[in-house]
């Protein structure tokens, strides 16, 4: 008769040499050195869609899109009956992964390192600097520092914007005159270093001394102490640079007898921006920055455009080559607002009419990107979008407006915002059509590596985990 304890440790042992034999061939067996999403719904939004094609990723890249691509034998193929493959989607003009930094750039800033560098998190709010006198203290500049280098990887609003679908932004710091320039970063990586796609793409311009958007000036002793007063300072700040760079020229062709320039690191980081992002709301601020940027002989773009609705804005913009920057957050009235306040005639008419900008920007022919402006969870970013699609833009054109022209506005529409050959591998897989309530985020990939959102998380915002190679294997 055998002896049950015998037999029960034979098993054991018998199983236990059976689950090492798995992960030995588990681990012997390479991992798929690419992706293939095959019979998927696909919109390359640079082209016609593709009703039931593939798209196979290597290495961080796309491979091959089409109706009739040839699966690799190594690839681990994704069926994708019944989804839809987009481009990743971008955000124009944002803080994420910026944390608390993107509203922590302080003080001023000049000659040979001035005044108040930026505050980073760990260190909070920077001293008060002393009022300014004049623009040679550089008051509420910090136009050296680069978005790519205050990236915080666990800036927990990432999670958020994959869930929504998003797998790019373009982030500035937003304080300040100068606030710095702005980055394209992917919106997942390890470490910082790996989400950095180009460090410096433009320079912030805020006309308030708090930073933040459009209107008027102020804020703080010193110069500059008013609207008036900053845009001057703006424009001394680029006749300065000019004679900053003849100077640095002259010096460099013959500095034999001549006293070499001073460095200024407030004006290397201005003349170092391709583009300035200046803000216009209303119709005479788009007037304004439009005859501002060209006086200033810089490429700009605008932001804001609250008020882009009105034909007196379009007609500025109409045949020229300033794109705009559409806030997705549409304006509403206060939640604690006095009932027995009598609101005026344009602030009601602003608030029905703005969600019509981008369709009215689209008729006129005028190039513009939607931004969220704030919004980080799912379901309000979609929410903004649905009410601009209700007040007339299509969803070709929304979809476009949050992928290829955001990347075209920043010159990467060569790596970014389609879905072609050789371009980064960004893109979102959804079940049902972007934008519609009950569509599922199933999966996001960035740089080629998958991200899928979390049960309760899909659609509405939630954390979306990295999965290996080794994952997705399983």
């Amino acid at each position: 008769m055998k002896n049950p304890a015998k037999t029960l440790i034979a098993a054991l042992i018998l199983s236990s040499a059976c689950a090492l034999a798995q992960q030995i061939s588990d681990r012997a067996q390479p991992a798929p050195t690419s992706i293939a999403i095959r019979n998927a719904r696909i919109v390359t939004v640079s082209g016609a869609s593709i009703d039931k094609g593939t798209i196979v990723l290597r290495n961080g890249l796309i491979e091959a899109v089409g109706a009739n691509v040839t699966v690799p034998t190594d690839a681990l193929v994704i069926d994708g009956d019944g989804l839809t493959v987009y481009p990743g989607l971008v955000d124009g003009l944002s803080t994420w992964g910026l944390g608390s930094a993107g509203a922590a750039t302080t003080g001023g800033g000049g000659r040979g390192g001035g005044r108040g560098a930026a505050a980073t998190p760990a260190a909070g709010a920077a001293p008060a600097a002393a009022p300014s006198r004049g623009p040679e203290d550089r008051p509420q500049t910090t136009s050296w520092i680069k978005a790519a280098d205050e990236i915080q990887p666990a800036d927990r609003r990432l999670e958020l914007a994959r869930n929504a679908g998003f797998t790019t932004a373009v982030v500035f710091p937003e304080r300040g005159i100068f606030a710095g320039q702005g980055s394209v970063i992917n919106l997942a990586g390890d470490k910082a270093s790996d989400m950095i796609l180009v460090p410096s793409v433009g320079q912030y311009i805020s006309l308030s001394r708090g930073g933040g958007g459009g209107g008027g000036g102020g804020g703080g002793g010193g110069f500059p102490g008013s609207l008036m007063g900053v845009i001057a300072y703006i424009r001394q700040i680029y006749i300065d640079a000019d004679y900053y760079t003849m100077l640095k020229t002259a010096y460099e062709k013959n500095p034999l007898g001549m006293k070499r320039p001073e460095y200024d690191r407030a004006l290397e980081g201005v003349i170092e921006s391709k583009r300035i992002l200046l803000p216009a709301n209303r119709w005479v601020e788009v007037e304004r920055m439009v005859n501002f940027a060209a006086e200033l002989k810089q490429p700009a773009v605008l932001y804001g455009m609250r008020e882009g609705f009105d034909a007196r804005s379009t007609d500025h913009l109409k045949g020229g080559k300033t794109p705009v920057l559409v806030s997705l957050k549409w304006p509403e009235a206060a939640r604690d607002q006095n009932p027995d306040d009598t609101e005026t005639l344009r602030t009601l008419e602003t608030r029905v009419k703005a969600p019509s900008t981008p369709a009215e920007l689209k008729k006129a022919g005028i190039k513009f990107a939607l931004y969220t402006d704030g919004l980080d969870q799912a379901r309000d970013i979609q929410r903004a979008v649905k009410k601009a699609m209700e007040n007339g833009l299509s969803r070709e054109d929304a979809i476009r407006a949050l992928t290829l022209s955001p990347a075209e506005i920043y010159g990467v529409s060569d790596r970014l915002g389609s879905l072609d050959k050789g371009k980064i591998a960004n893109l979102v897989v959804t079940r049902g059509d972007l934008f519609e309530d009950r569509t599922r985020v199933e999966m996001v990939f960035i740089d080629g590596v998958k991200h899928t959102p979390a049960p309760e998380a899909a659609g509405r915002g939630g954390a979306a985990a990295a999965e290996t190679p080794q994952d997705l294997r399983r």
